[in-house]
């Protein structure tokens, strides 16, 4: 990222059920930068992350509460905006 200090980023387990919400991230944030890591997958953009519900759910093929995120949650960096159908991370 050439602006590190707007840079967000999501760190996740690399597990069978994190992969549904880390595809959604590339599918939503087509500008992230996904690091493919031992044990976890590093995902950040410039100013903004958003995790959808919807897509995870299309991804997992069935309805899945943004809460779940939280299990697989290594670390992240920036405001935290969530509720019922996302989870974003930004700095505004």
């Amino acid at each position: 990222m050439s602006n590190k200090k707007n840079t967000v980023f999501l760190i996740l387990q690399d597990n069978e059920d994190a992969r549904p919400i880390i595809e959604a991230v590339e599918q939503d944030n087509p500008d992230a930068n996904i690091q493919y890591q031992p044990g976890m997958v590093r995902m950040e953009a410039a100013g903004r992350l958003l995790v959808n519900r919807v897509t995870v759910e299309e991804n997992l093929g069935r309805e899945w509460d943004v809460q779940e995120l939280h299990l697989n949650l290594i670390s992240l960096a920036g405001n935290i905006d969530e509720d019922e159908d996302k989870f974003e991370i930004s700095w505004h």
